[in-house]
Formats: structure tokens, sequence, C-alpha cells
């Protein structure tokens, strides 16, 4: 198994991605002392009799309620039991993955009053791949995501459920005993600082980044091999363009698909006395469209990369020995990021549901029509075109800002919220619908080339369409086209494409 390891609050973006795909995390030595040192801070607040929000208080509007010494153990796991008020399907297992880590880091920071076993089961359970049952649905992003993290934080007590590599199911006790734990009794302040804090909307988030990255290198690649289907011009890829422009997404996609298309014959081809002047565009404008979405992602990276370094629960054990109440709970910037997200997924998308829709239009391509011979008695890729419509339309629906929104909860101590989670939560059914975009543009590229035999293509191009028809033929006539989306997909997850 590969094993991470990074000091708590100094991970990078790919340490998490590695996590995310399977990798154990080990905390860098230290970590110890500074949970022992915001322990001792908070016992001794304790002693002192003050009030603590959340430690020998009741929480949100009944924050003023003071709990007695021998209550304080039953505070935190009656917390843990009724904030686990989620529903709809779980959580898929790779953010499940990540909230575990990112949880784990947080509290080892010191600043959150939880003991080193809280941390240490945290570890145990995500390096056996014993990952908490968590409900999508019961976060708005503010105060913490309290529901899916009760009952993530069930399974430490002995309570809720875990599924094993193998998926299958165990009451929290048994998933524990599994792994060689028994189940802890939370001191003060753990259920508190277990509940509160943005992993969730943060994972989800992540999770979603490393997506879109992905993606946006793959409608390079799909979108390269259209330009030559489709005997587009290069020219507008030519690196002085964009230097006058100075937007560095722009100048960087540029550079990408210049040298996808460098040394292609059918560009060769047609680079003189060709009558058309401009491409549409779909193809002319991507260095302009996908930059911009490139630089959108990446911000999103720079503000999820802090927040998953973060220490995000209230209150917190500060420099100076003091228990400081704040709202680094609220989950604003993660709103905003998977806002963010969303957007440049529904553009990646957008741009390149035009450009199937071009290069299935014989009067815009100069293709057969809906790119086979014999049109009329075969379809050819008619539907898939309306299928890429009815993807993109989808996620244009789904791009709306959730972060403008807020619903006032707690009896109105709470009354504003982030929506972060909710803004999170629907970036992957966004980035699977700009998966099967890409991949019928991959289809529909790879066959508009083959038509232009014998000139060839560049070798990237080249060797990206002798991959596809490794599992997919050419369309020659009419057949199952689900199967062949599906081929298609499956490939363009292991697209690698560079960006300087």
């Amino acid at each position: 198994m590969t094993r991470i390891t990074f000091a708590a609050g100094q991970a990078r973006l790919s340490d998490w991605r590695a996590i995310r795909d399977g990798a154990a995390l080990e905390l860098a030595p230290g970590w110890r002392t500074d949970v022992a040192a915001g322990l001792a801070t908070l016992e001794r607040a304790l002693a002192s009799g003050a009030a603590l929000y959340g430690v020998n208080t009741g929480f949100g509007k009944l924050a003023s309620t003071r709990i007695a010494a021998g209550d304080l153990a039953k505070l935190q796991l009656n917390l843990l039991r009724s904030h686990a008020a989620g529903t709809g399907p779980n959580l898929p297992r790779p953010v499940v993955r990540l909230i575990l880590a990112l949880k784990a880091a947080s509290l080892a920071r010191g600043a959150s009053g939880a003991r080193p076993e809280i941390v240490e089961t945290l570890l145990a359970l995500l390096e056996a791949d014993m990952l908490p049952d968590v409900p999508a649905q019961g976060s708005v992003g503010a105060s913490g995501d309290l529901a899916p993290l009760a009952h993530l934080s069930l399974v430490l007590v002995g309570e809720g459920s875990a599924s094993d590599a193998q998926h299958v199911t165990h009451g929290g006790a048994t998933a524990l005993a599994a792994i060689g734990r028994a189940p802890l009794v939370l001191g003060p302040k753990e259920g508190l600082a277990l509940l509160n804090g943005t992993q969730v909307s943060t994972a989800i988030a992540l999770d979603a980044y490393f997506r879109a990255n992905d993606l946006l290198r793959a409608g390079l690649l799909t979108g390269a091999m259209s330009v030559d289907a489709a005997r587009g011009s290069d020219t507008p890829f030519d690196p002085r363009i964009h230097a006058l422009r100075g937007q560095p997404g722009q100048a960087r996609v540029a550079e990408a698909l210049r040298q996808l298309l460098a040394g292609s014959a059918i560009r060769d081809s047609h680079r003189d006395n060709d009558i058309r002047v401009q491409d549409p565009y779909c193809l002319r404008c991507q260095p302009q469209v996908i930059g911009a979405c490139l630089d959108l992602i990446e911000q999103a990276g720079v503000t999820l990369g802090r927040e998953a370094n973060a220490v995000t629960d209230n209150p917190l054990l500060v420099e100076g020995g003091e228990l400081l109440s704040g709202g680094n709970f609220h989950a604003e910037p993660v709103a905003f990021a998977a806002d963010t997200l969303a957007l440049a997924l529904a553009e990646i998308g957008a741009i390149a549901e035009r450009r199937i829709a071009l290069l299935t239009d014989p009067v815009l391509s100069g293709l057969p029509a809906f790119l086979v011979q014999g049109g009329g008695l075969n379809s050819g890729f008619m539907i898939a075109q309306v299928t890429a419509a009815a993807l993109a339309a989808e996620n244009r629906a789904m791009a709306t800002p959730r972060s403008v929104d807020s619903l006032p909860t707690s009896a109105n101590q709470e009354d504003h919220v982030s929506m972060a989670t909710n803004a999170a939560l629907r970036l992957t059914p966004m980035a699977e619908n700009v998966e099967g975009i890409l991949a019928i543009e991959y289809l529909a590229a790879a066959q508009g080339i083959g038509f232009h035999r014998p000139l060839t293509s560049s070798a990237p191009i080249e060797a990206a369409v002798a991959r596809l028809r490794d599992v997919v033929a050419p369309w020659d006539e009419d057949r199952l086209m689900a199967p062949d989306i599906a081929a298609a997909r499956a490939l363009l997850r292991d697209v690698q494409v560079p960006l300087a």
C-alpha cells in the first residue's frame, strides 16, 4: 500500500489525490505534542469553571444551557446520535477516504481538543479501507458538515456502520474490532470537534477538482481531434495572439493544442488555398474558453488546498492558551470554489457539444451527414449528438450558483449558511455528464478523421485514434452506440495531456 506522509496543515493537493485513490496517511512526527498542548489548554479552561461552548454547554440555540460535570461525556455522545440525521445515498468511497484523512489532519493540529486516540482511530479506518457509511444529504455548509460528520463519527464509538473493501457492511463495533480497535468513550469537546468542520464539503469538492482537471485535459485531446476532423485551422493557437491578451490559462491551452496538432498532414493539406477564412468559435476559441476554465479550476484548487489544511471546528484552542469561539466552520470559501468548478465543468462540456454538432453537420464540416455513409438508411451519430446536447443542458441547469442561497437553521442562531455541501454534491453528476460528452466527441472526431484517409493527423492524435480503434470499430453502418460511448469513456480516464 502506498503511504503518504506530511505534517498536519502542510499537505499538497497531490497528497489528497493519492489518499483519495487508496494511499494510507501517516502524519509526520510531532503532532502528538501539539495535541497534548491543546488538551492541556482545554483542561485548564474546564477547571476555571467558565462556560465553554459545546464543552459544558448545550449547542446552537441551547448554548446558554450549562451541563453538569458528570454529564460531559454523555453530552458528546448525545451530540453524535442526535446529529446523525442525514439522508440520501451514501457518499462514494473515495470521498469518504478524503473525509477521514481531512478530519484526522485537522484534529492533529492540536487546536480542537481531541485526544491522539481519535486521530489514530480515524487513520486506522482509512488504512484498513473500513469506511463509515455517510449519507450524502443533510449539511448546509455552516456550523460544520454536522449530519454527515455525525454518521462518520458514530463508528468511532461503536455505533453507526462501515463498509469494508469488499463492500460488506458492518455495525460500528464490529467494524472497529475488524481493524483491532475498541469503541472510544468521548472526552470533553471531542464530539463537537468531530462534527464541526468543513471536511465533507471540502472532500466532495476536492474529488470534483481532481476530476475537472482530468476532464479538461481529455477535452483538449478531443478538441484537437475535432479541429483536424473538421479540417480546421491551427492559426488561432499562434502564441502571438495569446501574448497580446496575457491570460495565462489561455496561453497554456493554446500551447497544448499546438503540440497536439503539430505535424498533422491533414492540416498541411488545406493550409493553402482554403476558401474558409475563419472557423466557428467552438474550434477557434478553445484557448479562450478552456483557458478561462483552467484558470477557474486552478483557483478553486488553491482555495480547496488551503481549506484541506485548515482547522475549521469551534471553539478553538489557540496560541496563548485561550479557548475562542468563532466561525471557521462556515464553508463559504468551499461554496465559492464549488460554484467555480461548476461553471468550468459546464463550459468544458458546452463547447465540446458544439464541436460534436459541427462534425455531424455536413454544411459546417464538409463530412458526410451524421458522420456515416449511406445516410437515410443509416442515422450514424444523429442521436449521439442529441445525447450530448441533453447532457450539456443538464449541466447548464446545475451550474446555477448555490452559494447565493441560504436558509436559516437552528432557530435562527445559524442565520446565514453557505450551502457548500449542496454546491459540491452537484459536481459529481456534472463531471459524469462532461465525461459522456467528451466520449461522444472522441468517437465523432475519430470517425471524422477516418474520412480524410490516407492523410494522417499528428502523432498524439493518431495514437489516440489507434487506442480507440483497438476497442471500437469505425462506424460503417448503424449498430448499438451505447457500448461505444462506454468504451470511449473508459479510455478518456487515462488521457494524459501536458499543460505547461
